[in-house]
């Protein structure tokens, strides 16, 4: 009979294309993965993989085998969620995927206030830009910016993220503050960098700034934060993020396009299970009374800011 481990392996080499991926999406060494692939392909007596300079390519044999496995696969990982599911208690770990900028400046005191009602639950905090997928259980839970939900997804919309335009106040007076969109083609910028270039923030921030390249790009809204707080220019930051930061300004807010909202996710297997369900219920009602802060309305300027074409 075969294992089903061989398959996750023979799965991992087939989307990794190479043998050091794979080993890294298992959190194993790279002998151990030719270890196990060869000794399937001997089990079964058929070559899956070919070894090209390009990478481990399937095979015929391999490209069957892969059909199959990606069913078993799934079948596997439904069976996971239903049983997870049926779990009732307040203990054990949840996942939870999230941005770094979300997590250092608005989830922080609601994830500590909700390890102190909850001590038995172990939170592990996954930081990326990336979407992971809940589905195969590389997260427990996700509190994403998404203008939606789609899958088996299940949640609640936390509130609405507001973006501003900020300086640091040495950097505004020294090289003046702009006072409309167009003001911004006559500074240095900060950008998130060619990975985020999709994202709304980046294309509203180019539009209006012309031909001006940014002087520093990076792929966090937390990092970016530091460099315009260091004087490298302006740039657009979510309010929940800046507003707390003591050595920058908000310059003025763009146009309300801009604002994206916040989910509370989880897969629908998993949604009652005991201590997923108690994270979901906590943190929503948490983040109520930081809706504003969220949306960048407890900024006392907000009322005397300039509407952004």
């Amino acid at each position: 009979m075969m294992d089903w481990n061989d398959l996750r392996f023979f799965l991992a080499v087939a989307r990794g294309k190479s043998l050091s991926a794979a080993a890294r999406s298992l959190t194993v060494n790279h002998s151990t993965v030719f270890r196990r692939i060869k000794g399937l392909e001997e089990r079964l007596g058929a070559r899956l993989f070919d070894r090209l300079s390009s990478g481990y390519e399937l095979t015929p044999p391999g490209e069957r085998m892969m059909a199959a496995a990606l069913g078993i696969e799934e079948e596997m990982l439904a069976l996971e969620r239903r049983m997870t599911g049926h779990d009732r208690r307040l203990g054990g770990v949840v996942r939870v995927t999230t941005t770094d900028s979300l997590a250092n400046g608005f989830l922080m005191p609601l994830l500590a206030a909700f390890h102190d009602a909850y001590p038995g639950i172990e939170l592990d905090l996954r930081l990326t830009n990336e979407v992971f997928n809940l589905s195969k259980r590389e997260a427990d839970v996700a509190i994403r910016p998404s203008v939606r939900v789609t899958g088996d997804m299940v949640g609640r919309k936390l509130g609405d993220i507001g973006f501003a335009v900020y300086g640091a106040k040495d950097y505004l007076d020294r090289r003046g503050r702009p006072r409309s969109a167009a003001d911004l083609a006559g500074h240095d910028l900060v950008s998130l960098d060619a990975s985020m270039s999709r994202a709304r923030v980046s294309r509203w921030l180019m539009k209006h700034a012309g031909d001006v390249r940014p002087v520093y790009r990076s792929n966090s809204l937390f990092n970016q934060m530091q460099a315009i707080s260091n004087g490298f220019g302006v740039g657009v930051l979510p309010c929940h993020l800046a507003d707390r930061h003591g050595g920058l300004e908000r310059v003025f807010m763009p146009r309300p396009a801009l604002t994206v909202p916040l989910w509370l996710l989880t897969h629908a297997d998993l949604a009652k299970t005991a201590r997923i369900r108690a994270f979901l219920d906590f943190i929503a009602a948490a983040a109520r009374a930081d809706r504003a802060l969220l949306a960048g309305r407890q900024n006392p300027a907000a009322e005397a800011e300039l509407s952004v074409p």
